[in-house]
Parts: structure tokens; C-alpha cells; sequence
């Protein structure tokens, strides 16, 4: 069956449920979407980058139905990590209210500590926050067994890294607030909400492990999937969930990469550069091309889209005929370097 089509039947069918409660609906819907991405997936040997790290904190769900869930979108996203995007599992740190480490304060500056002494400015950190969130006006956090972090304690914990390459998926409820504080050059923030209103228990997680494993989420069609590319594919789903429950959408999931500590939903002035260039898999700008002629086309690649978007974002201050003419220089040149690649078996 066709991705497609099997995604559009199971998010009818949840929409229509009336025999499951919409959680429980949703779950099911999670799972096998899940799956389908999985059995879909192209099927290739992933080489194990010793230069990624991954800190996934599963914290407390407060009611059975949430824990459960957090922790298969857990162990989800763990296997994801290691069998399709090659993390090496000895790098991944897992804290669980489940298991030990435990998802506590005191564990989580342990973790980062130790990650401190561990990593080196060429490292790659990503760091994925399952669970709940609260806001209490003044400062954000992320629900932890026993006393919670505020989200300028985790930007501590962040700055005191030795790499500045850090990715952070905070999926939670509130989880808009944590932009503002943990916004910084070279890192790259996404939320599952666009301020700390949205209190609801959040669907993005799952729709996010669903990019990982959906071959369509790979839009670029390199045959890699950026940070970017799953945002925005995590994103449609989970507009795409409310409006076909025919329910009000309650989070709006943001990405911030420019280090200005503004969300943005979408690719828009200036901002989803550095995640459209950030790759979940070993593909890196400098490093992963089979062949250096393949690794220059990418580094330009990178730059011509770097250009368009700054040509777009400068539109007001430029003449027309202007504008126009060097979109359509730029967009020409970047359609001959994409079909170089694709012409080179990327």
C-alpha cells in the first residue's frame, strides 16, 4: 500500500473513532504509522558516527496512559536513532522516571556533567525532551520526577558543553518558552508548542519518530533526512491530526536556528538555515559525501540556498526587476548542482 494512501486512511480512521477515546486512538494511530514508516524505509547499512551524542530525558507522564506512551515514543526513538541515523548506542543516555539514571534534576545535571568532560568542539549533541512542560509566567520547565529544571538551567547546562553543535527537541507541553532562554548562536531549538499557553499533552513526538522512518519526510529526495525536513513533516502531521479530528489545533510546533530566540513555524527570513544543513544521519556538510567532488557540491548547495533565502528576506529593500532576476539566476544554478548530485547516486 501506498505511504501515502496508508497515511490518509489511519488519520481518518482516528478522526472517526468512536469506540476508542482519542488518546487511545491516537496511540494506536502512532504505532502503526510507526511501523508503516519503518517497513518502508530504505534498507542500508548506517555507519556509526562516534561524533554524535543523544540525551533523551522520558519524563513522568502523571497518568498511566501518558507514561506508557512517553516511554515508547522513548524506546521508539532510541532504536531510530541507532539503526537508521548510525548513533552509537554507548552515546545515547537515556533517563526514565522507569529506570535508572533516573529522570530527576539531580541525574540530569549528573548526565551533562559527565558529557562535559566526554565531548569536544566537533562533537554533535542532540538532546530530546519527552514528557510534560508547565509555565508559570515567568519561567518554563520541563516535568521531572521529584523538582523540575526552568529552561535558563538547562541553557546553563548547555553553554558549560565544549561543542556549541547542539540540537534540542523539547516536546513537550509549554514548550514555546524554552526558545527564548536556550537560543544561541549555532544552536538549533525546536518546540512541540509556540508559547506556554499551550498546556495540552503534545502529539508531535510521535509524529516526529514518524518522519524519522517516512521515506516522504526525505523531501530534498537525497536520501537523507535534515532537522528541518522532519520539523516541517512532524509539523504537517500534526496540523494535519486536528483538522481531520475536526478539533481545535492546541500546539503549534516552532524552530529557532539563527540564535534571535524568535520561533518560526516554517523556512522563513533567514530562519531554518542551519537545520536545513544539519542532518540526523551521518550526512554532514564537510563530512559525509563518498567522494570530494560529491562534498563540494553539497557545500554548494548549501550556499545557494543560503543565498535565496537572503535575497528573499532582503525583498523590501530591492527593485523588482532586481529581485526577480536574481531568484532566477540562484534558483537556476541550484537546480544544475542538485541534479549533479542526484546524477552522482547521492
Amino acid at each position: 500500500m501506498p505511504q501515502k494512501g496508508t497515511k490518509d486512511f489511519l488519520l481518518g480512521a482516528v478522526a472517526s473513532s468512536k469506540s476508542f477515546c482519542a488518546f487511545c486512538a491516537f496511540c494506536a494511530f502512532l504505532w502503526l504509522i510507526f511501523v508503516v514508516g519503518v517497513v518502508n524505509a530504505q534498507k542500508k547499512s548506517v555507519p556509526v558516527d562516534p561524533n554524535k551524542f543523544a540525551v533523551i530525558i522520558d519524563g513522568p507522564g502523571g497518568e498511566e496512559v501518558y507514561s506508557k506512551q512517553f516511554g515508547e515514543w522513548t524506546s521508539q526513538l532510541r532504536t531510530s536513532l541507532t539503526e537508521k541515523f548510525g548513533f552509537d548506542a554507548k552515546n545515547i543516555r537515556v533517563l526514565s522516571d522507569k529506570e535508572s539514571p533516573k529522570a530527576t534534576a539531580e541525574d540530569v545535571k549528573k548526565t551533562f556533567a559527565e558529557l562535559k568532560s566526554q565531548l569536544d568542539a566537533d562533537n554533535v549533541l542532540f538532546v530530546f525532551l519527552i514528557g510534560h512542560g508547565s509555565f508559570d509566567g515567568k519561567e518554563a520547565k520541563f516535568n521531572l520526577v521529584g523538582p523540575d529544571l526552568t529552561a535558563s538551567e538547562y541553557n546553563a547546562l548547555l553553554s558549560s558543553l565544549p561543542t556549541h553543535r547542539v540540537i534540542v527537541f523539547n516536546m513537550a507541553s509549554a514548550s514555546g518558552e524554552f526558545i527564548k532562554s536556550l537560543a544561541a548562536k549555532g544552536r538549533i531549538v525546536i518546540t512541540a508548542t509556540r508559547n506556554g499557553q499551550e498546556t495540552n499533552a503534545t502529539r508531535f513526538t510521535g509524529f516526529f519518530i514518524a518522519a524519522l522512518n517516512a521515506t516522504d519526510a526525505d523531501t530534498d529526495q537525497d536520501g537523507h533526512i535534515s532537522v528541518l525536513e522532519a520539523f516541517v513533516y512532524a509539523s504537517r502531521l500534526t496540523e494535519d491530526f486536528y483538522k481531520r479530528a475536526g478539533r481545535l489545533a492546541t500546539e503549534h510546533a516552532l524552530l529557532d536556528d539563527n540564535g534571535d530566540g524568535v520561533g518560526h513555524d516554517k523556512l522563513e527570513g533567514g530562519e531554518g538555515l542551519l537545520a536545513r544543513a544539519t542532518y540526523l544521519d551521518s550526512l554532514s556538510v564537510d563530512a559525509a559525501a563518498a567522494t570530494a567532488a560529491i562534498g563540494r557540491l553539497l557545500k554548494e548547495r548549501t550556499r545557494l540556498e543560503g543565498e535565496i533565502e537572503q535575497v528573499i528576506a532582503r525583498k523590501a529593500n530591492m527593485q523588482e526587476s532586481e529581485y526577480d532576476a536574481t531568484l532566477e539566476r540562484l534558483f537556476i544554478e541550484l537546480a544544475k548542482v542538485n541534479r549533479s548530485i542526484k546524477q552522482a547516486g547521492t
